[in-house]
């Protein structure tokens, strides 16, 4: 089934589970009308029960799923079904982040899984060696990101962003590359994408800013810079 093309470069808002309901709707609203103005790509995440309202109250975002489960409709009581997903309105899903990871052939049978139904897969890798392990998997975004780093406000090195660049790039050179970890201003998302990723973005780092909305246009501004060159 056809899934949403992606812009590059592109932005991911990344709450998890720091809000929701109003909260979380509110930030998506106006998240929105960012995407509309600087006309860039924005992954817009958030919990399972708020997705409807984001959807029905947006019209210029990728709206994405923090997990889904590899199963098809029938059993599968307490687990996230890709139909319904879909159905609701998402048009991506992230799956085996640090915080829920996944053993690999479950990693495999959901991408599947999400591929059947049209939903964009955006995988997290965490060695050089997952890198290259998930690439073989053909999602269509991985995001490349040391879990020692998520959440601390330190970005990955020049070293790390180079090597798992190019790991990804040489078994597949069409997905998309996301490097956002500790990505807190605009100036780390400037230099990720200056340096070869495709999309970066945060949680903490808009999350816990003075500005959320100010936040996201400084990295908004970033990344139309780092397109013009």
């Amino acid at each position: 089934m056809n899934k949403k093309q992606i812009k590059t470069p592109f932005l991911i808002v990344n709450p998890k589970a720091y809000i929701y309901g109003e909260e979380s709707l509110e930030l998506a609203m106006a998240t929105d009308k960012l995407a509309q103005e600087y006309d860039l790509d924005i992954m817009f995440t958030a919990q399972l029960v708020d997705i409807p309202a984001i959807v029905k109250n947006t019209s210029q975002l990728i709206v994405t799923a923090q997990h889904m489960d590899g199963i098809v409709p029938g059993r599968g009581m307490g687990r996230i079904l890709p139909e319904a997903l879909k159905h609701a309105g998402v048009e991506a899903v992230i799956l085996n982040h640090a915080e829920k990871p996944l053993a690999l052939c479950d990693l495999d049978r959901t991408m599947r899984r999400a591929d059947e139904v049209g939903i964009i897969t955006v995988v997290c890798a965490d060695t050089v060696q997952q890198c290259k392990a998930i690439a073989h998997l053909k999602p269509d975004v991985m995001i490349c990101e040391p879990t020692s780093l998520i959440g601390t406000g330190n970005t990955s090195d020049d070293e790390y962003i180079r090597i798992t660049n190019d790991a990804v790039k040489s078994i597949d050179p069409s997905i998309l590359i996301i490097q956002a970890a500790g990505v807190s201003t605009g100036d780390d998302v400037y230099r990720v994408i200056t340096q070869g990723a495709h999309g970066s973005g945060g949680t903490s780092g808009i999350l816990n800013a003075p500005s959320r909305k100010g936040k996201i246009v400084e990295m908004l501004q970033a990344l139309k810079k780092a397109k013009k060159g």
